[in-house]
């Protein structure tokens, strides 16, 4: 069996470009959650929300949020456990809905969502009746009939119907309709997903690895169990070893060999690219954590810092965050984690500029 060497300049080439962060954007937004196979939700907007920035940052300014909206009014693209993903890959989950609990989360885990869900089982049918002549509905219009309260140490301690929902998309009993704000909206699965057959579990896990690989290029074959979306793609691809870096990773053929155009890009951290921070740092050599949770003095790179993308290497963070009050996209530090040329600063300077205007919000730089 052959094993592809590769140096760190291939690997991050290889990654970027199956991001869709090189040279060649893609042809719209549909093509880019395919190429993609998910966009990421979360609430925090320090710039935009998440889905937007990783849309903006691969298709520039020409996209626009309402597009979104649009491809998921139209069930184009639909949401599931927080991740917007094409309509048609709903096939790909729906099989192993039905064999819940769910994969990828400890087995203690596993073990208190079933009986949990049990012990509620009244409050569950109460919830798919009203549904069912009612939905789509909000989850604070939907009845707390539950027997037993959810237990957590973090924020959804007790916040059973909004667990219950949860837990109830990961059955394939109901779904994510749409979105009124940052509310969901939910309604029957039968309603929301495309009546497109489901594939048997093993092909269809088999199919999201491969798919997964050639969304991120170069990946582990194994990594922790991770609810939602692996990090890993177990058999997919083909064998790799990366100069310096330890341990086997695994590559998409298809990205073997291409020839590779880069450009300057800002990303979300929350970007595909920067997400699995192991990858990260084995891979590009670059440090980055999230710091809108540390107290502002421990902070080195600030609350909302975007990674900076320069051809196939991170080379530095974008300190900024959009003050809509003062109409201004407030820029207050570009850190250097490498030296800039004269080159790097004007293609990152042009993209802070393109990413204010995208914002409709003037570019204050620091003074």
């Amino acid at each position: 069996m052959t094993v592809h060497e590769l140096s760190r300049t291939d690997a991050r080439r290889i990654a970027v470009r199956a991001q869709l962060l090189d040279g060649s954007r893609p042809g719209g937004l549909l093509e880019l959650v395919r190429g993609l196979t998910l966009l990421q939700i979360d609430p925090i907007a320090a710039i935009a929300p998440n889905a937007d920035l990783v849309a903006w940052s691969r298709l520039g300014s020409s996209y626009a949020p309402a597009e979104l909206s649009a491809a998921r009014e139209k069930r184009s693209l639909l949401e599931l456990q927080a991740m917007i993903r094409p309509a048609e890959d709903l096939a790909f989950y729906r099989a192993e809905m039905a064999e819940w609990p769910e994969r990828g989360t400890p087995s203690s885990w596993r073990e208190y969502h079933r009986t949990w869900v049990e012990a509620n089982d009244a409050c569950r049918r109460d919830i798919l009746e009203r549904l069912g002549a009612e939905g789509p509905l909000p989850s604070r219009t939907l009845p707390d009939t539950c027997a037993e309260p959810w237990r957590s140490s973090g924020w959804t301690n007790n916040r059973n119907v909004t667990k219950l929902l949860e837990l109830m998309v990961q059955r394939g009993e109901v779904a994510v309709a749409g979105r009124t704000g940052g509310d969901r909206l939910w309604d029957l699965a039968d309603r929301v997903y495309p009546g497109i057959p489901p594939i048997p579990v093993e092909e269809a896990l088999r199919i999201r690895d491969e798919r997964r690989l050639s969304a991120l290029g170069i990946a582990r074959a194994r990594g922790p169990e991770c609810q939602v979306e692996p990090a890993d793609v177990g058999e997919a691809g083909e064998a790799a070893v990366v100069e310096g870096v330890r341990g086997k990773w695994r590559v998409d053929p298809a990205q073997l060999g291409l020839p590779f155009e880069g450009r300057a890009a800002l990303l979300s951290p929350f970007d595909r690219l920067v997400h699995d921070r192991r990858r990260t740092t084995e891979l590009f050599e670059y440090e980055y954590q999230l710091e809108m949770y540390k107290p502002s003095a421990k902070r080195r790179w600030g609350y909302f810092a975007l990674p900076i993308l320069y051809g196939e290497r991170l080379v530095g963070k974008l300190d900024a965050a959009a003050d809509r009050k003062a109409g201004v996209l407030r820029v207050n530090a570009v850190h250097e984690d490498v030296p800039f040329t004269e080159a790097m600063r004007a293609e990152i300077s042009q993209e802070m500029a393109d990413l204010a205007r995208w914002l409709e919000l003037e570019l204050l730089l620091p003074a």
